[in-house]
C-alpha cells in the first residue's frame, strides 16, 4: 500500500514509518515539526528524514492546510492520522486551539477523502484511553465509569473515585464497551473524532479504525514538551538531580505501553480484515502506580533525585485506567511484547544520549494553577 502518515515525524509516527518501510509499503508524511515538540530549530531524531534515499515523501505542512493535504492524499490507499496536540492539562485552557488542530483538522481530512480522494479506503485514527475518563470500576455486580473527580475532592486529598453514594470501587480493566466520559478537552476532541469516523464509515464505505492508545512511552518521545509525557519530564529532571513532583499521593496508576508495540498495533489495523468501523484498545493491560514507575526510572538512570509526593493535581487527570485487551487480541491479533522494565531500560539508554534540557514542567503546572485548574505546591 501507499500510506499517508500525518504527524509522521513525531514520536509514534517515526516508529510507524520505519515499520511500514520495512514491510514494503510506500509512505508519505505530513508534519509541521511543531516547536513545542521538536524545538525552535527542529532537528527530529528520525533517520529517514535525514536520508534523501529513504523512500519517504516528506511534506512539511500543517494538517489544516488544504492544499498540502490534497497533495499528500494523491494516490494513497490509507491514512494513519496521528497529528494532534496532546497535552491534557494544556487543553483545558487552550480550548479553541485544541479543537481546531485535533477536531477541525480531522473533519477537513475526512471531507477531503470523501469529496476529492475516494481512492483512500482506510483511515486509522489515533484515539486515546482518555475518552473513558476515570475508566472502568466494579460496584457489586455492576460495571460503571464514575464521573470526573471534583476539584474540591482533589483539594481535600480525596483522590480515589467513589460510587454514587460514596461507596468504594474495585478497579477493573476497561473494555471498549465502557461508557465514554471524557474528563478533558483533549479527550473530548478524541471522542468527537471517533464519532465522526463512525459516520464516515457507515455513510461512505470507508474502513475507519480508532485505536485507543494508553500511555505510550519509549525512545524518541519528545523531551521538550512540558505538557505531556511524565517519563520525559521525570527523566529530564532526574538527570539534573532535581526533585520529582509526584502528583496526588503517587498511587494513581497508568497503563504504560512501549511505542514499538503501538506501531505494530497500527500496522495490524492497516492490514486486518475488519468491519467498516472498529474501535480497539491498545495498551499493556497492566496498571502501574506513578510512584513505582518513577522509582524504576530513577534506579535505571542512577539518579539521586528525591521523589516528592506533593498532593499537587491537575484538572483533567484521571486516577486509574488500564486496557482490557480482549478485543485487541480478537480483531487485530495484538498482544504487547515489551514489558515495562525492558521498555524503560531501552528508554533510559536512549535518554542518556540526548542533551539535558531546561525543565519547564513547573511553568506548565503554574499556567494550569493560574487558570484555577490545578494545584502547585511550589
Amino acid at each position: 500500500m501507499k500510506i499517508l502518515v500525518t504527524g509522521g515525524a513525531g514520536f509514534i509516527g517515526s516508529w510507524l514509518v520505519e515499520s511500514l518501510l520495512a514491510a514494503g509499503h510506500g509512505v508519505t508524511v505530513v508534519d509541521n515539526l511543531s516547536p513545542q515538540i521538536h524545538g525552535a530549530l527542529p532537528t527530529p531524531d528520525v533517520g529517514w528524514l535525514q536520508r534523501p534515499d529513504s523512500g519517504v515523501e516528506f511534506i512539511r505542512a500543517d494538517v489544516r492546510d488544504r492544499d498540502a493535504m490534497d497533495q499528500a492524499l494523491a494516490g494513497v490507499d490509507a491514512v494513519v492520522h496521528l497529528a494532534a496536540e496532546t497535552g491534557t492539562g494544556q487543553s483545558m485552557y487552550q480550548i479553541s486551539h485544541y479543537y481546531d488542530v485535533n477536531q477541525q483538522a480531522t473533519a477537513s481530512l475526512f471531507e477531503a477523502i470523501v469529496t476529492r480522494h475516494r481512492h483512500v479506503r482506510r483511515v486509522i485514527l489515533a484515539s486515546s484511553r482518555s475518552v473513558y475518563g476515570e475508566g472502568a470500576y466494579r460496584l457489586h455486580d455492576q460495571l460503571l465509569v464514575p464521573p470526573s473527580r471534583a476539584l474540591s475532592r482533589l483539594e481535600a486529598g480525596q483522590f480515589e473515585p467513589v460510587g454514587p453514594n460514596g461507596e468504594p470501587l474495585e478497579l477493573v480493566p476497561t473494555p471498549e464497551s465502557a461508557l465514554a466520559l471524557p474528563a478533558s478537552v483533549y479527550a473530548a476532541t478524541k471522542l468527537a473524532n471517533e464519532t465522526l469516523g463512525s459516520v464516515m464509515a457507515s455513510t461512505y464505505g470507508l474502513k475507519v479504525v480508532a485505536l485507543r492508545f494508553q500511555n505510550v512511552y519509549g525512545e524518541r518521545q519528545s523531551l521538550r514538551n512540558p505538557y505531556t509525557g511524565i517519563l520525559s519530564i521525570f527523566s529530564n529532571r532526574m538527570r539534573q538531580g532535581l526533585p520529582i513532583n509526584i502528583f496526588e499521593d503517587g498511587l494513581e496508576s497508568r497503563d504504560f505501553v512501549h511505542v514499538s508495540d503501538v506501531a505494530r498495533a497500527i500496522r495490524l489495523g492497516l492490514e486486518a480484515d475488519l468491519p467498516p468501523f472498529t474501535v480497539t484498545n491498545v495498551g499493556s493491560g497492566v496498571p502501574t502506580p506513578v510512584l513505582h514507575v518513577a522509582d524504576l526510572l530513577r534506579q535505571q538512570l542512577g539518579s539521586t533525585s528525591e521523589l516528592q509526593v506533593t498532593g499537587d493535581y491537575r484538572a483533567g487527570d484521571i486516577r486509574h485506567c488500564y486496557a482490557d485487551l480482549t478485543q485487541a487480541r480478537a480483531v487485530l491479533g495484538f498482544a504487547p511484547e515489551i514489558g515495562l522494565e525492558q521498555g524503560l531500560q531501552a528508554f533510559c539508554d536512549w535518554v542518556m544520549t540526548q542533551p539535558v534540557l531546561v525543565d519547564r514542567s513547573a511553568q506548565a503546572l503554574k499556567e494550569l494553577t493560574q487558570a484555577g485548574l490545578g494545584k502547585s505546591s511550589s
